[in-house]
Order: structure tokens, then C-alpha cells, then sequence
């Protein structure tokens, strides 16, 4: 039975609301909507009179059921996370992470931790924050800045917006693009479990009045397919401005918005977590973002995440600071 049916039935038992628990769950309604249909057709009984959205019988006596699977898988997540080798560090990296201060924050860590084995993995637009809460990762580089309470963020790049285009568009020659040249395009289509944050990113869905885009035919969860879409003239995507350096794709532009909000990249990591690696790693990141600002303003901690923790750690808080001049050759 699938975790992401039984907590979004859990959330609308809940809330009493589709969209209040598509909100808690950062997912869309739509997402949470399906999910719940879904788990119907599978136990083959309705669960929620929809005017207004309360449990039926069967509802509620499928609720203690699912909040004790639930709660079943989620003490196994963490009991197992207990397993992990102390001397392992899982890296998560969504596209090109923080830009050029990724390798540059891995490279000072493997300085000062020799012993600690690295595992880099690559994450998809759907994992913003499942693959951190899951427990596949220790730390994950992400945009835009995560807001759920259970993870902690610091900002290490703060840059303006671009459109990805394919060359032989209209727009594809213009210097510079305004949103309202841009929110009609067709964007590529992301999946109904991408959290809400991410897609409202792509989609510049606070400048379109909450409004879905118009859809092109083409699914993405990873920049190559943006870019693939783009190039055959099928789909747009939009992306931080560092995305230009990173990805030379023939057959694509990347044209700047200059009317849209600037956004972050950051380290995300779980609120509360106290692994020395994971402290480590995130005090390394701060000392050296200012030092690969590519926006308008330096690291730092974002005002909308999880907690801060900024206890000092003795000698490793000025080892970190060492260890990020050695990165960048200072």
C-alpha cells in the first residue's frame, strides 16, 4: 500500500480540506485528490463524503489502520537510518546544485574528513524533500528554499531568474524577457508528487496568479529533460541564472527574466540533526558561499526554514573556515 496515498488520506481525515492538507503536505490538491482516489479504487470502498469533506464509516475505520502503517514505516525509516556507517556522508545534489560552491564545500570537507565516505546522489525535481526525510540523504543541495519545519536550510546563492527556450523560438533572440512575455509558453509537465514549492518555482506561479501553466506535451523531472523538450521546441522550463553555465544544450537559449523574483539555492538538511558530519558540512557551506555569491546577497540562514543551529563546534568551527580558504586557493 503506498505511503504517499495513506498520508495524504491522513491529512484530509485531518484537516477536514483538500487544500489545507495539500498545503501541509506541500504537494498540489490535484496530487493529494488523486491519491486518495486512488486508495479508494484500491480498498474499493469511499472514504470521504466530499460536501463536506468528512469520513464515511468506512473512513473512519480505516483511520486508525492507516496511522498505525504509517507510523510503522516511519519508525522503520529510522531505525534503519540508525544503520548507516558513521563514516558515511550521502550527498544529495538536485541539477546542478549550489553552482560552482558544490564541489567547492565537498572538496574542503573531504580535506578536513579524509575518513568519511562520501556518496554523491543525484536528485530529481520530485525529491526536493522526500529523499532528505526519507533518509537517502544527509544533506541535499535544492532550489528553491525548503519551508517545511522538519528541515533546516541555510541560502548559499541567492540569484535573478531565466527562461529555457528553444532556439528557434520567437523569444529566442531577445537580450532579456519580461514575465509577461514568458507565463504563456507551454512548460514541461512535472509529475502530481512534486512538492508544491518546486513546481511553483518552475512555473513563476505567484506572477500567473496561482494559475496552472499551459501544459506541453512533455514531462520532465530532471533538467536534461527541460532541456530536451526545449530543444526540439516542445517545452519550456525556467531555471536559477547559474543553470546557463552548467548546461550548454545545442538548440537551447537560456534568456534572462528580469522582472521576476530572484531565488536560492540551499542546503537542506533535517531540523535537529546532530551528526558532527552533517554540522560540519553545513559550517563549511556558510563559510565559503559568500565567497561564490553569484546574486544579491551572501549565505545565510533563510528566514522562512526550520531551526538554525549555530553552536559553536571548537576547533572544527576554524578548521572549516581553513578549509574553505584551501578550496578556493586562498
Amino acid at each position: 500500500m503506498d505511503l504517499r496515498r495513506l498520508s495524504s488520506f491522513l491529512a484530509v481525515a485531518e484537516e477536514g480540506h483538500f487544500g489545507r492538507a495539500a498545503a501541509r503536505l506541500f504537494l498540489s490538491p490535484p496530487a493529494v485528490t488523486a491519491h486518495v482516489q486512488q486508495l479508494e479504487r484500491e480498498l474499493g470502498v469511499p472514504l470521504f463524503e466530499r460536501s463536506p469533506v468528512r469520513l464515511t464509516p468506512a473512513g473512519q475505520r480505516f483511520l486508525g489502520h492507516a496511522r498505525g502503517l504509517v507510523d510503522a514505516a516511519n519508525a522503520a525509516i529510522e531505525d534503519l537510518a540508525t544503520l548507516t556507517d558513521e563514516n558515511t556522508l550521502r550527498i544529495g545534489v538536485m541539477g546542478h546544485g549550489s553552482a560552482e560552491l558544490t564541489p567547492a564545500v565537498i572538496a574542503a570537507f573531504r580535506h578536513l574528513r579524509p575518513h568519511v565516505d562520501l556518496r554523491l546522489e543525484a536528485l530529481t525535481f520530485t525529491q526536493h524533500t522526500s529523499a532528505l526525510l526519507e533518509h537517502r540523504v544527509d544533506v541535499a543541495f535544492v532550489r528553491p528554499a525548503v519551508t517545511d519545519e522538519r528541515v533546516t536550510v541555510d541560502v548559499l546563492t541567492t540569484e535573478a531568474r531565466i527562461v529555457v527556450i528553444g532556439a528557434r523560438s520567437d523569444l529566442a533572440t531577445a537580450p532579456e524577457l519580461r514575465l509577461a512575455d514568458v507565463l504563456d509558453l507551454p512548460f514541461v509537465a512535472l509529475p502530481s508528487h512534486t512538492p508544491q514549492p518546486f513546481s511553483d518555482y518552475l512555473y513563476f506561479t505567484e506572477a500567473r496568479g496561482g494559475e496552472a501553466p499551459r501544459p506541453g506535451p512533455d514531462h520532465a523531472v530532471t533538467p536534461q529533460e527541460v532541456l530536451m523538450s526545449a530543444a526540439a521546441g516542445r517545452g519550456a522550463g525556467s531555471a536559477l541564472s547559474s543553470f546557463a553555465r552548467f548546461y550548454r544544450w545545442p538548440g537551447t537559449v537560456c534568456v534572462p527574466v528580469v522582472d521576476a523574483s530572484w531565488e536560492h539555492s540551499v542546503l537542506a538538511t533535517r531540523a535537529g540533526d546532530r551528526n558532527p558530519h552533517v554540522t560540519l558540512f553545513r559550517r563549511l557551506a556558510r563559510a565559503l558561499a559568500p565567497r561564490f555569491a553569484s546574486g544579491a546577497g551572501p549565505g545565510g540562514a533563510h528566514p522562512l526554514g526550520g531551526e538554525q543551529d549555530h553552536r559553536d563546534q571548537g576547533d572544527d568551527h576554524a578548521d572549516a573556515g581553513a578549509a574553505a580558504g584551501r578550496a578556493v586557493g586562498h
